[in-house]
């Protein structure tokens, strides 16, 4: 059987002597979407620098395709091909769009179609028509749009997306929710941190909820959005019927 895209089992993170996550453990399917979800606190930020080695867990076990990745450098789980669109998108602001894409390039022969400026153009038009304007001039959804192109450039075989609709206008929280759908259908495996759970819900194939640091629901996504009592109990929302 083929292993999972990405695989925690038990994993424990402390910053300094809190104890912040307690034995999370979840799967994600080549291919799949994730949407791990949580109130504010709960532990998501935490579990993506876990992942992508910012923070390195106490105990438990990180594997990306069945190899052990906890403990590696940021630099070395990056190459071995984790993606990561950080909250606040991070973006090089005195960088033309066009640079901000070509510095990020690495890692073309590991995929049979690798990522390339142009096709990150296909992907986000929008880009392409601001294609030598400064980053830092951007809107808030083309800079969000830069950043995902910007990671997709280093062909990863996980992409890790931590809030990517925050602060945006509804219309452009839509075209995120397309975007990533349109990633999905490519293959790429994501996983999804996002407060906007209907958002989330959408396009994720199977969903993790985390209070305090302890996983309350892993399974899928419509298995969730089903559970209403949960939802209002660790993530505070009631379905409008």
């Amino acid at each position: 059987m083929a292993p999972d895209a990405l695989h925690l089992a038990n994993v424990h993170t402390f910053y300094g002597d809190s104890h912040i996550l307690h034995g999370v453990s979840f799967s994600l399917k080549p291919g799949g979407v994730l949407a791990l979800l949580g109130r504010n606190g709960a532990g998501k930020t935490t579990c993506i620098s876990t992942i992508i080695g910012f923070l390195r867990p106490r105990d438990g076990e990180i594997r990306l395709f069945g190899e052990p990745i906890e403990g590696l450098s940021p630099e070395r789980i990056s190459q071995l091909g984790i993606g990561l669109v950080p909250q606040g998108r991070r973006i090089f602001p005195s960088l033309t769009v066009r640079e901000n894409l070509v510095v990020a390039r690495q890692r073309d022969g590991a995929t049979a179609n690798p990522w390339t400026v142009d096709r990150i153009y296909d992907m986000f038009p929008r880009l392409s028509e601001r294609h030598a304007q400064f980053a830092g001039t951007l809107s808030g959804g083309e800079q969000q749009m830069l950043a995902i192109g910007r990671a997709l450039m280093g062909n990863p075989r996980v992409l890790l997306l931590d809030e990517p609709s925050e602060g945006l206008a509804p219309l452009i929280v839509a075209e995120v929710g397309r975007t990533i759908k349109r990633l999905k259908e490519d293959g790429q495996s994501i996983v999804l941190v996002e407060q906007n759970r209907l958002l989330a819900l959408d396009v994720a194939d199977s969903a993790v909820v985390l209070n305090t640091g302890r996983c309350v629901f892993a399974g899928e996504a419509g298995e969730l959005l089903r559970n209403e009592d949960l939802m209002a109990q660790h993530l505070g929302v009631f379905h409008a019927h």
